[in-house]
C-alpha cells in the first residue's frame, strides 16, 4: 500500500489539471497514489488524464456532487496511512509532500501538516503571498478565528483522524475545508512547515459573475462559523466576533481585488461597515482602512480602467 493518497476532485477542468497532475508527479517523496475523482465532468478532463501515463494514477468517475462529496469519495477510495487534497487548478511545489511526511512522523502527536500558501493567476504566474501563518500543536481557538490554512489543497492528514470527525460536510458548499479543519483541530494537533508550498490558482476571468461568488462565499463561510461556535467551548465563544470580522475584511479586499465593476464597491463597503462592527479596533490599523476606502471609492467613481490603474499603483505604495 502506498503511504500516501492524493486525491484530486475535478469538474470540467480540462485547462488545468495536467499542470496540476505534474505538480504531484513531480514530488521529491514518490510512495503515494494519486486519485484523480471525476465529478461528472463535460469537457475533455478524462481525455487530458488519459494521456498521463504513470501507473500511480486511478481515475474514479461519479455524477456531479461537488467538491466535499468528491473529497469524501476519494476518502472511501483511498488506500494510504495520510491522505493530501489538492483542487484540480492549485499546484505544489516538489517538497510539498516530503516536508509535511516528515513534519508529522517527527510529531507523531499530530493529525494535520500544513504549509504555507502562495497565489498565482489563471496563467500560473505569482500573484502575491498568502498569510503565511505558523501556529503549531493545539491550534483551535486560532483555527476558529480564521482559516490560517487559506484552502483545501494544503494539508495532510492522517487518514484516521479524518475518519474520527467524519470527512466532508456536502451541506457546505465553499469552505467545506476550513469546516473540516476546524473539527480536525478540536480533536488533535497541527504542525506546520514555514515555508511556500501551496500555488493556489485565483481565476479572474471566471464565467460566474464576482457579485454572484462574493454572495456565495458569505453565506457559506456564515454557515460555517455558526456551526463552529454551536459546537465550541464556553471558554471561546467570544471569539466569535472576531470570526466574523476577519471574514468580512476577507471579502472586502476580495471584491475589491476582483474587480473595477462599480456595483463592487457598495458591496465592498457594506463588508467593511460590517468588519468594524464587529471589530472596532480595526479603525486603528488607519493604513489598512485607508487603503480599502480609497480603492472603494476609486471603483465607485472613476472609469473601470482607470480605477484599476489606481489601485494596481496603490499595491505599489
Amino acid at each position: 500500500m502506498p503511504t500516501i493518497s492524493v486525491v484530486i476532485p475535478a469538474f470540467n477542468a480540462e485547462k488545468t489539471i495536467q499542470e496540476t497532475i505534474e505538480s504531484v508527479l513531480n514530488q521529491t517523496f514518490s510512495d503515494f497514489e494519486l486519485l484523480v475523482i471525476n465529478d461528472g465532468s463535460q469537457d475533455s478532463t478524462l481525455d487530458v488524464i488519459d494521456n498521463i501515463k504513470d501507473e500511480r494514477i486511478k481515475v474514479f468517475s461519479y455524477p456531479n456532487a461537488g467538491v466535499a462529496a468528491s473529497r469524501n469519495r476519494g476518502i472511501a477510495q483511498a488506500t494510504g496511512e495520510y491522505i493530501a487534497f489538492l483542487d484540480a487548478d492549485d499546484l505544489w511545489t516538489s517538497d510539498k509532500l516530503e516536508a509535511q511526511l516528515k513534519a508529522l512522523q517527527e510529531n507523531p502527536q499530530a493529525a494535520v501538516a500544513y504549509s504555507w500558501t502562495d497565489y498565482i493567476d489563471e496563467y500560473s504566474q505569482f500573484l502575491r503571498p498568502g498569510m503565511h501563518v505558523t501556529v503549531n500543536g493545539d491550534v483551535y481557538a486560532e483555527i476558529l478565528e480564521k482559516f490560517f490554512l487559506e484552502n483545501g489543497s494544503n494539508f495532510l492528514v492522517r487518514k484516521e483522524a479524518l475518519l474520527v470527525v467524519g470527512g466532508f460536510d456536502e451541506l457546505i458548499f465553499g469552505p467545506e475545508d476550513w469546516d473540516i479543519c476546524i473539527r480536525l483541530a478540536a480533536k488533535y494537533q497541527f504542525v506546520a512547515v514555514p515555508r511556500s508550498q501551496i500555488l493556489y490558482r485565483l481565476n479572474r476571468t471566471s464565467n460566474q459573475s464576482i457579485s454572484s461568488q462574493l454572495a456565495r462565499q458569505e453565506s457559506q463561510n456564515l454557515k460555517v462559523i455558526e456551526k463552529a461556535f454551536q459546537q465550541a467551548p464556553d471558554s471561546l465563544k467570544s471569539l466569535k466576533r472576531t470570526a466574523l470580522a476577519n471574514l468580512y475584511k476577507y471579502l472586502t479586499f476580495r471584491a475589491i481585488e476582483t474587480s473595477c465593476d462599480r456595483s463592487n464597491s457598495l458591496t465592498a463597503a457594506r463588508y467593511l461597515f460590517n468588519a468594524i462592527k464587529y471589530n472596532p479596533a480595526l479603525l486603528k490599523q488607519v493604513k489598512v482602512m485607508a487603503s480599502a476606502w480609497f480603492k472603494i471609492m476609486a471603483i465607485a467613481f472613476l472609469p473601470p480602467q482607470q480605477s484599476r490603474q489606481l489601485t494596481i499603483k496603490s499595491k505599489k505604495v
